[in-house]
């Protein structure tokens, strides 16, 4: 094996003992020595809280007596820094498949999930991410900004957006952008979003983050027009704006202020929370369609209503969950769910979105599939207005 792994130490979590001493023998021929087992998830747990024991990853079998694999997941999850994942089971993929996403559910940092028996090649795969999980390793809450911290912010301009690229599959060519509100402070670092969207949603001082947000964004659209490229834009909103009866006014007074066609813009809002107040929601977004303002169904797949959304409300943009789109040519679940969204956009005639597009494996999968556009890191990160226009110029739009 060409990775070295000395430096690791493995927690093996398993009930069979045969099947811990297999896994130990593996992980030596992956050159690891720091090796220790436990028989279910409490005595992992119990050897975690040992003074001198520390784990880098867990091999965490998900069938067993006393406290079983997702019990345990749970358990992880209420520590500060706990290891990273390898679920191992004898179940089908599909259990190994929802355990994950539970892991995920948890912001628990999962390397992998392989059935039994486990082989060196699988194994030796995924622990080469485990470095990379040592800097994504779970950390305590960011302390969010003050009531006072917002209002100066908010006064002083702080509200800042980055762009990241929407493309068509086909030809390449720039689409789209999706706005990402960022948080410029005085010393010019960045604030990331959980300091400050929770913050001014809990401090009532949302709407007017959004508007500023939407004034700003718009200004960049407005520019890219006047250097030849002419691309939407597309803007988050929150649940707490949606209620706003006044809303379709004001995103559309803020595009005609910046010289923006409302044509030009679609506002994203997630599956998961449309329905908390729906009078008000399905008034406000259908009186911004009225107005020529495109709408846009986000993280689809995530929430538990999304027919009866798709048929209530007058989307015209499906943006598919990357959990359906990342490693889709690897599981079988998550292809099927990104066909059918694909057939179910064709029918309803919605402009289909793939998001957190990494790997070209996965680009090629959506481009046999027939997605419209993508979006992720594979295309291109967020970036500032500026370097967005040199981008596309770049990428040959301009």
């Amino acid at each position: 094996m060409t990775n070295d792994f000395g430096n690791l130490s493995i927690l093996i979590t398993d009930d069979d003992q045969f099947m811990q001493s297999l896994m130990e023998r593996v992980l030596g021929t992956l050159g690891i020595s720091q090796i220790a087992k436990a028989d279910d998830g409490q005595a992992a747990l119990d050897w975690l809280d040992g003074p001198d024991n520390k784990a880098d990853v867990i091999l965490l079998d998900l069938n067993m007596p006393g406290m079983d694999g997702l019990e345990t997941l749970r358990h992880l999850s209420e520590r500060d820094t706990p290891p990273a994942l390898v679920l191992v089971s004898g179940e089908d993929t599909r259990v190994l498949s929802t355990a994950r996403d539970l892991a995920a559910a948890h912001k628990l940092r999962v390397l992998g999930a392989v059935s039994k028996p486990v082989k060196p090649d699988q194994l030796s795969e995924l622990l080469a991410k485990a470095e990379d999980a040592k800097q994504h390793q779970k950390r305590a809450p960011r302390e969010q900004l003050s009531a006072d911290e917002l209002r100066a912010g908010l006064a002083r301009g702080a509200v800042e957006p980055h762009f990241q690229p929407k493309v068509d599959i086909p030809s390449r060519k720039l689409i789209g952008v999706e706005a990402l509100v960022r948080w410029r402070n005085e010393d010019g670092s960045m604030t990331f979003p959980d300091q400050f969207i929770p913050a001014a949603e809990k401090h009532d001082l949302i709407d007017e983050l959004t508007d500023q947000m939407m004034s700003r964004a718009f200004e960049c659209g407005v520019s890219w027009m006047m250097e030849g490229l002419n691309i939407k834009i597309s803007v988050n909103v929150s649940m707490g704006s949606l209620v706003r009866l006044d809303m379709p006014d004001q995103v559309a007074a803020a595009a005609g202020t910046a010289g923006m066609d409302p044509r030009q813009v679609i506002l994203e809002v997630t599956e998961s929370r449309l329905m908390e107040d729906p009078t008000k929601v399905l008034e406000t977004l259908t009186r911004l369609r009225l107005k020529g303002i495109g709408l846009s169904i986000d993280d689809y797949g995530t929430g538990f209503s999304s027919m009866q959304q798709l048929k209530s409300i007058p989307f015209t943009e499906l943006k598919i969950d990357r959990a359906f789109v990342d490693g889709a040519t690897k599981d079988p679940e998550a292809r099927a769910m990104l066909e059918s969204s694909v057939d179910l956009a064709r029918a309803l005639g919605l402009s289909l979105v793939a998001e957190g597009v990494e790997v070209e494996e996965d680009w090629n999968l959506l481009d046999q599939l027939g997605v419209d556009l993508a979006q992720g890191w594979y295309i291109a990160k967020a970036m500032p207005g500026e370097e967005l226009l040199e981008w596309s110029r770049e990428n040959g739009d301009v």
